[in-house]
């Protein structure tokens, strides 16, 4: 008996530090899952520690506010994603979709009218066309990646190009300014309450409305669950009996459509139509989306991460304005945070695999 109570404890010991083990390595796995979050968490911390105004009530309303721009776009964007793919166009036909808006809503008595001889539209008119506008854009890159099976980059780097040419053969490049009430102050930009002092802007309520839509999209019908499925296979879904050449198509007009929308609150937001609207809108939410969990491994996303993705990548923004940072250091952390987020999502990739 003395002979093998020595080698049962020197087993339980060694059970004990293979637990340990184990706990260090599940909390070392969490950690490096959620580094990209860490890190701009600390990063927040570090800022409000800087600029103590940064965390103050105005400061919270414009970042909630202006994740409220964004965050359709992101959800658009984000289906794409869940199919393996990408959309590159979303930007442009954001720009698209405000030129289109402001010049059915241009005030009627201009002399320099873009559209002579027409008044404003009705508001709700002009919503249904600029959507239209972007899901036909959307159907496009769809039909061209389920039908001619083109890789999503390609395809939307195609429409991007197209669409912004469009839009300055269109406009040539002018900017469409002098917008109607009913459009601005009356309806998008419209004060619904205040925090503090600081008002809190009617589309912010238009963007819950339009997450609450998609998140209902992509868990309670079958063309969200199908979406999933094409995502995580798409020969397995084929053969389950899904039409995945639709479900393709749809998630980028339906991408497109949250293009359109978001056009129309941009160009209501900044009181008219450039150039610069869009410009770049599609790398901030291909960012927020990873950074929130929607995977470029396909299949794998939720609403509720792009959510947090977009808030997040608002305060990276915010911060570097209070900081200081020139806009053109901007570029470079928003390319790391896409390169640091990507590596990360891979990682979970392949230590699941």
């Amino acid at each position: 008996m003395s002979e093998i109570k020595p080698d049962a404890n020197k087993k339980v010991n060694q059970l004990r530090e293979m637990d340990a083990r184990d706990r260090w390595r599940v909390i070392g796995n969490w950690l490096l899952d959620h580094a990209m979050i860490i890190i701009i968490l600390l990063m927040v911390i570090y800022i409000q520690i800087q600029r103590p105004a940064f965390l103050a009530t105005a400061s919270i309303v414009n970042i909630i506010q202006l994740t409220a721009t964004r965050l359709p776009i992101a959800l658009g964007i984000a289906g794409a994603i869940i199919l393996t793919g990408t959309d590159l166009s979303a930007g442009r036909v954001v720009g698209l979709g405000a030129f289109v808006s402001a010049i059915l809503l241009q005030k009627a008595d201009l002399a320099n009218r873009f559209l002579a001889g027409m008044g404003p539209w009705p508001v709700v008119i002009v919503l249904v066309v600029v959507m239209l506008v972007g899901g036909i854009v959307g159907l496009v890159n769809g039909f061209c990646v389920a039908k001619f099976k083109l890789h999503p980059f390609i395809v939307t780097l195609s429409t991007q190009l197209i669409t912004y040419g469009l839009y300055l053969t269109l406009s040539n490049a002018a900017q469409i300014s002098n917008l109607d009430e009913s459009y601005t102050s009356e309806l998008v930009i419209k004060p619904m309450f205040r925090l503090g002092n600081t008002p809190v802007m009617s589309y912010v309520a238009f963007a819950i409305i339009v997450t609450a839509i998609m998140w209902f999209i992509w868990n309670k019908t079958t063309f969200g669950k199908n979406m999933f499925a094409v995502g995580s296979n798409e020969e397995a879904a084929r053969v389950s009996g899904v039409n995945v050449t639709m479900v393709i198509i749809g998630v980028f007009a339906l991408a497109g459509v949250t293009y359109g929308y978001t056009g129309f609150i941009e160009a209501a937001r900044m009181g008219a139509s450039t150039g610069t609207i869009g410009l770049n809108y599609e790398l901030d939410a291909i960012a927020a989306c990873v950074i929130g969990g929607v995977s470029f491994v396909g299949g794998i996303g939720k609403i509720s991460g792009v959510v947090l993705g977009v808030v997040l990548m608002q305060l990276i923004m915010s911060g570097m304005t209070f900081l200081g940072i020139s806009g053109n250091t901007t570029y470079i952390i928003k390319g790391l945070v896409i390169l640091i987020a990507c590596a990360i999502d891979m990682r979970k990739y392949l230590t699941k695999k």
